[in-house]
């Protein structure tokens, strides 16, 4: 199961520790979701979700500020007494003495941020998503070429890594060379990066490992990148058949997710890094409601009806 460091979280959304004698290290978020406790502030705790992060919002404080102090010892002893990996406030909202007192006892961190609780809590949902989607690793190079994710696949010294560093040269901006890794954000989108240890490194057969950030500068690397295409990198076979029009489309699965993929022979003289683009902007076009084939297709389907028009009169 795929979780994320509280320590990781507190440097990522720049929390303030309000609780800086208890330890947050081995505590792990397992979930994307977070958890408004104005419920159990109330006293109703069936389906309490303990294991999320829980953030306490403007309306959560002053219902809690206007308890009684028996009442708040009853709630914060309930409360505190879950298994909840960390309380956020926000808005730099100060907790009550004796929360903190409690969630001291009990060993619940305390946290507190200066954002609003909605911005923060729309930021914390979508970045925890990333984090724990569904991860794989992939053979092959991801490349932001005119904004459209490009990940190039096939075999190894194929011309991946040949073909990522013409078109840096030509202005667009590698995310992954060798390994990309997979996350399944949503049903739709597939977002790739880097390993830590390759990040911004391209290996190149025969001249060794070159630094893209430091040779072509920041512009021509990105942390992270959906996925819209995939091109598989083949040898030229002569017997094969392949797609010259394209008027339907092939695609291939990553985490159950489908992405157009396009199967290119590789044979000596075609120009990959082009043909990367062209295909990156037709994709685009295709995108946007145009589709070229289906324009051939009825340009074709016109001509001949026009063509048995004039046969018959």
């Amino acid at each position: 199961m795929s979780s994320v460091t509280l320590m990781k979280i507190i440097k990522k959304m720049k929390l303030e520790n309000l609780t800086p004698e208890i330890s947050v290290r081995g505590i792990k978020i397992t979930v994307p979701d977070i958890n408004r406790p104005a419920l159990q502030l109330a006293g109703y705790f069936e389906h309490f979700e303990a294991t999320r992060l829980q953030i306490i919002g403007f309306v959560e404080y002053t219902y809690m500020e206007n308890m009684t102090k028996k009442r708040k010892a009853e709630i914060f002893e309930q409360l505190l007494s879950y298994p909840i990996p960390c309380i956020i406030f926000c808005r730099e909202l100060q907790p009550d003495e004796l929360f903190l007192k409690k969630a001291v006892e009990k060993g619940i961190p305390i946290l507190m941020t200066k954002q609003a609780t909605s911005n923060f809590t729309a930021e914390i949902i979508r970045w925890l998503n990333v984090q724990l989607a569904p991860c794989i690793s992939v053979h092959g190079v991801l490349v932001d070429v005119f904004g459209e994710g490009l990940l190039i696949t096939g075999e190894s010294g194929i011309g991946k890594s040949e073909a990522a560093l013409e078109l840096i040269k030509r202005g667009h901006r590698l995310v992954t060379d060798d390994v990309v890794e997979i996350r399944r954000v949503s049903e739709d989108t597939l977002v790739g990066t880097a390993p830590d240890i390759t990040k911004h490194f391209i290996e190149l057969r025969g001249i060794g490992i070159i630094d893209v950030k430091m040779l072509f500068g920041v512009s021509s690397v990105k942390e992270t990148q959906s996925i819209d295409l995939v091109i598989h990198l083949e040898d030229w076979d002569k017997d094969k058949e392949y797609d010259r029009l394209g008027l339907q489309e092939e695609y291939t699965e990553y985490l159950g997710n489908k992405v157009v993929c396009h199967n290119l022979p590789i044979r000596p003289g075609r120009n990959l890094a082009i043909i990367c683009e062209s295909a990156a902007v037709n994709h685009r076009q295709k995108k946007m409601g145009y589709n070229a084939a289906q324009e051939l297709y009825a340009r074709v389907q016109n001509s001949l009806s026009k063509g048995r028009e004039e046969d018959e009169e």
